[in-house]
Formats: structure tokens, sequence, C-alpha cells
């Protein structure tokens, strides 16, 4: 009688996807479930992990906090945009693997029971690109902060406008730099968080014109790529160039603050940076309190002398400064008849 021997399956040197996560910097295969519970940032070599807008939420702000506004927005296909793919069917197959309607989502939440206005991109989501949405709920998350009166937070993750929207996407640089320029003049706080990867368009607007420039380690973060800008200068860049350590030594990030800190990082500064009150009642236009005509009519009181006043009709005015001057008495000596 034959014996049958039990069959062996072959080792795998894949590991399961949604149990392992290999390590793009020290190489080192880490559990999932220990990544999570780590905030995503690697235990050996402290490489972090690109977030989700859903996990940066929950890291960043109190418990069940969050309340989202303008959901409901999509972007559409203006320009017919069409390459391997239509733009359509690209927004669908992101919104299919992210279960978000766009790169960012914005709302108002609290951290350590403070309220402010939170808005954060996912670069899942077709890179993080800036498009009309993006650009729109950046803009009314500063509105929204400005009307009221609470501290706005950005968190960036993006590779820059989206091209498949031209120029309409160019266009969200110059709004969203508006609407944080009002913010800024009513002196309302405004704390800027990039993640790696932070480039293009959104590091040329709104992401690096915060009260307070904060960035995760090791995150890449600049305009242009490292080789265009090499080919450009046509020179050799230094080591770490346009990574958050070197944006710090030459003054352009504020602080470089591991993830585990960033919370209470964050929280700090809100307690530090308190915006003022609202606006009387009288101003409901929330214009700023310097009047550039008041100002100059008071320097012009100050610096011009008193004009006389002009001739009326009827000669009264005249007539009333020739009295004046013959009463006034006459410092000239008299003449002496020497006849």
């Amino acid at each position: 009688m034959p014996i049958k021997l039990p069959s062996f399956r072959a080792r795998r040197d894949a590991h399961p996807p949604d149990l392992w996560t290999k390590c793009p910097s020290c190489g080192e295969m880490l559990f999932n479930k220990q990544l999570e519970k780590a905030l995503r940032v690697c235990p050996n070599c402290g490489h972090h992990f690109r977030l989700s807008a859903e996990s940066r939420l929950g890291q960043l702000l109190d418990r069940n906090s969050f309340k989202e506004r303008d959901p409901g927005l999509t972007s559409v296909d203006p320009l017919g945009f069409v390459d391997q793919k239509s733009y359509p069917d690209r927004i669908a197959a992101a919104q299919l693997a992210t279960g978000m309607r766009d790169a960012a989502v914005w709302g108002t939440g609290t951290i350590d029971g403070k309220t402010v206005a939170i808005c954060v991109m996912d670069f899942a989501f077709m890179g993080g690109s800036m498009g009309a949405v993006v650009g729109e709920k950046v803009t009314r998350a500063a509105e929204a902060a400005l009307e009221e009166r609470i501290p706005l937070i950005v968190v960036s993750a993006s590779g820059g406008a989206r091209m498949q929207e031209g120029t309409l996407a160019l266009m969200q640089l110059a709004k969203t730099v508006g609407a944080l320029e009002r913010l800024r003049m009513a002196r309302v706080p405004y704390i800027s968080v990039m993640s790696d990867p932070t480039t293009g368009g959104v590091f040329a607007s709104f992401a690096v014109l915060g009260d307070v420039n904060l960035a995760e380690p090791n995150a890449l973060i600049g305009f242009a790529g490292a080789r265009v800008t090499a080919g450009t200068i046509a020179q050799e860049l230094p080591a770490g160039f346009q990574r958050s350590e070197f944006l710090y030594e030459h003054g352009f990030v504020d602080r470089v603050v591991h993830r585990s800190e960033l919370r209470t990082e964050v929280a700090t500064l809100l307690r530090l940076l308190v915006p003022p009150l609202p606006p009387e009642a009288d101003d409901m236009l929330g214009l700023p309190t310097f009047r550039p005509r008041a100002f100059l009519s008071a320097l012009a009181d100050r610096v011009i002398p008193e004009l006389e006043p002009e001739t009326n009709g009827n000669g009264t005015e005249r007539g009333r400064r020739a009295t004046e001057k013959a009463a006034e008495p006459t410092t000239e000596p008299a003449e002496v008849d020497r006849g």
C-alpha cells in the first residue's frame, strides 16, 4: 500500500499587505497594528509614514470633537482634460480608494478644549494636488476662523497644483493667500503643519504663511524638485536639501516636531496665541481700526499751517481783517519835523 506523504506549501517571501509594512528607510518589517499604535512612525529608525486625513484629525483633535463642513464639494472637469484616463475617471478612482470627495477636508474641532478651524490634506487622493475644491476649502476655513475669531490650523500634504484643472488650479494660490492676509490683519492665529511632502503650489501659497510653521521630521518641503533646482542653478545641492531639518537651519521652518509630540506642541501654541475679541457692533464689516483718510486728515492739520479764510462775496471777511490791521499799534518810529 503506497504511503502518502504530507504536502508542504512553498515558503512565501512576500508578506500579506494587510498585516505587515516594510519601512522604506531601514527595511524593517513592521506589524501594522503596532505601527498604528505608534502613530505610523517606525520604532526602529523614526521614519514618519504618511497619514490619512482621518488619522490626522484623530491624532490632533479631541475625541469626537470634529464637525466637518462643506463635505459635498466635488471637483468638476471644466477643461475636458484627458491623459491616460479622463479627469472624471481619475476623480472617481481616487474617491473609491480613499473614501473622500477630494484631497482636503475641513471643519471645526477642539484641542484641549480650545475651538479651532482645521483643514487637513490627504496625499492618497491624487497626490494631495490642489484644485478648485481644495483651494475653496482652505479659503472657507480661513474665512470661518476670521468670522468666529478662532485659530486656524492647516496640515499640508501635497504635490502641488492639480494639472488637470490648469489655470483654475493656479488661481487658488492667490485666493488662499488673500484669505490668509485678511486673517493676519485681524490678528487671528494661523498654525501651518507641513508633512511629507509639501511641494509645488501648496508650498508657494498657504503652507509657509503661518504665524508658526511646524514640520514633521525629514519631510520633503520645497517648490520644485531637487533635480530641477540643480539643473537650473547648475550647482550641486547640499546634503539634506529641501528636508525639514535643512529648512529649520535656514529659518524657513520654526520647529521640527516629532509626530508623538505634535498635538502637545499645537496645544501649547494655542495657549500662547490668543485671537482678539470680535469687532464692536458698530463695525459690522470687520474693518481694521486703521483709517487712512482720518489719519491723513489729522496729519495735514498738524503739518500744514492754517490758511486764511477766503473772502466771501460781500467782502465781510476782508473788511474785518482790514479793521483789525488798522487797530494794531505801529512799531515804526515817528518822523521828526525838521522845518
